[in-house]
């Protein structure tokens, strides 16, 4: 499994970076202080809008490919039908990037996290808030011109554990985000994820990955060790 990924999105970029603590200069404005979270318990169905005869988008499988981690998407807003059933309009993994559907509240497991994830590829940063506070903030590898990190509103859909001595090892945050440039990379989806740079080798600060985000061991740690399924991440210019 750890294999398998490694090809489809950590083959996606190339460089890695070091980073620890640090005040982020110049960083976004105000981040909120949570994120409301849906877990899905089954395979629902999101709809353009939030009633049951709404055309379809997609089914959202109830875990994630990887890990088989439960799928945790963030809730952007809420409705209650004609008939008083409750919708969830929701964050979608996958492309198009950044989309958005509603999809019906039985069958999901409300949640809550303090953490969100901003990106500056400008600044190539990587910024974690808990409760709306920077924690901490990391130097990053971004992507290169030709192949760059595409922006947006995205989420971390699983944490995964590499394999000793796997390239972009030791951990991986598979992102909702697919690149812009590869439809498809080594078999997979062009899946967009922040991660190590075991086997990798890297310049701090640069842009230089096929689209991939880069941390250094420590940070990567630390982040592994705090962001679960959910977690907003948002890459911004």
């Amino acid at each position: 499994m750890g294999r398998v990924f490694a090809a489809v999105l950590l083959g996606a970029c190339l460089l890695g970076a070091g980073g620890g603590p640090a005040a982020a200069a110049g960083s976004p404005g105000r981040v909120q202080a949570t994120q409301e979270l849906a877990m899905l318990l089954s395979a629902h169905v999101a709809h353009v809008g939030p009633e049951a005869g709404s055309p379809r988008m997609e089914l959202v499988a109830a875990r994630r490919p990887i890990t088989g981690e439960q799928t945790t998407l963030p809730v952007v807003a809420r409705s209650i039908d004609a008939a008083g059933a409750r919708w969830l309009k929701v964050i979608l993994p996958g492309r198009p990037n950044g989309s958005t559907g509603w999809i019906i509240q039985t069958g999901t497991s409300q949640l809550v996290t303090p953490w969100s994830i901003v990106v500056e590829l400008g600044a190539r940063r990587v910024s974690v808030y808990g409760n709306g506070r920077l924690m901490r903030a990391f130097r990053a590898v971004v992507g290169k011109p030709s192949t760059p990190t595409p922006t947006g509103r995205f989420f971390v859909e699983e944490t995964v554990r590499m394999q000793h001595g796997e390239a972009g090892g030791p951990f991986a945050l598979a992102l909702s985000a697919r690149s812009d440039v590869f439809q498809e990379f080594e078999g997979g989806p062009g899946q967009i994820g922040i991660h190590g740079r075991d086997n990798l080798g890297g310049t701090l600060g640069s842009a230089s990955s096929h689209g991939c985000i880069r941390l250094n061991t420590a940070s990567i740690d630390w982040l592994a060790a705090r962001i679960g399924p959910g977690t907003p991440t948002t890459i911004l210019p």
